[in-house]
């Protein structure tokens, strides 16, 4: 998966999470997909971050793996 790929998967988990929260009718019906997308936001940020500190020290940046999202997600604690 090259940046500008996993950039375009950004791109749209932000545009789907977006059209769910703009759903003012039913938000509760979106809770659940909405974390998942965080969720995966944060995954993809993840990976991002870790291709490009990769190319920046040289290393292949196609060995960068996805993390488990609790692994990411303990980041923030």
């Amino acid at each position: 998966m090259s940046d500008k790929s996993i950039l375009e998967h950004i791109n749209e988990l932000v545009e789907e999470e977006n059209r769910l929260r703009a759903d003012t009718a039913r938000p509760e019906q979106h809770a659940d997909r909405i974390k998942h997308l965080q969720e995966q936001l944060d995954q993809c940020w993840d990976l991002l971050r870790q291709r490009r500190a990769k190319r920046e020290f040289g290393d292949d940046p196609d060995s960068a793996k996805q993390r488990d999202i609790g692994i990411v997600e303990r980041y923030l604690n």
